[in-house]
């Protein structure tokens, strides 16, 4: 399973590098934007939910459980910017130094990977033999998907910067299109 999970970082990486040379956009910065949709599928479900719910008791415990996760994503995840992490990232490269949570989160990740690929083949069981509703697992399933994809992002490293190649490619256009536009047509 290790060899599996260290083949994922590394195609996960290669991506994560294309994708930072074409927009200049860094691991990090796709993270960030990882963990919000994440959140806001989280708490859409949860809506979801709390409107399916008859017991007003149960609906005042899923609404406190909410605002806590609200509250510790506010903590946590909320409290550091894009900006500082990336820069901490660039430096590290700089020394030479592999990002710790390639080793750290190896466990986190193979466990994510499993629950991923086993939880599509229940809900698969579940669809055609049981004929079980797919609005139960309609975002539950992306969440735990999406976690996995998070993980093996935040493992990876970032390039040093550089200007996009889609930026350069999108100047390059537009002093040709006002060249274009001012040049006197011809009679």
């Amino acid at each position: 399973m290790l060899a599996i999970d260290s083949a994922l970082v590394d195609v996960t990486e290669w991506l994560c590098r294309r994708f930072q040379l074409l927009t200049g956009r860094t691991n990090v910065w796709l993270a960030f934007q990882l963990t919000n949709l994440s959140v806001i599928l989280y708490f859409v479900w949860a809506v979801i939910y709390f409107q399916r719910i008859d017991v007003a008791v149960v609906r005042i415990a899923v609404a406190i459980f909410c605002s806590g996760v609200l509250y510790v994503l506010f903590q946590t995840v909320f409290k550091e910017s894009v900006d500082l992490s990336e820069s901490e990232a660039f430096r590290r490269v700089a020394k030479g130094l592999r990002n710790p949570r390639r080793i750290r989160d190896a466990q986190l990740r193979i466990s994510f990977l499993t629950l991923a690929v086993m939880l599509f083949y229940v809900i698969l069981i579940l669809w055609r033999g049981y004929g079980i509703s797919m609005s139960l697992f309609l975002f539950g399933y992306p969440l735990v998907v999406l976690t996995t994809i998070l993980l093996y992002v935040l493992a990876c490293d970032p390039l040093p910067p550089a200007p996009a190649k889609l930026r350069v490619w999108l100047r390059g256009l537009v002093p040709a299109r006002s060249q274009a536009a001012e040049s006197p047509a011809p009679d």
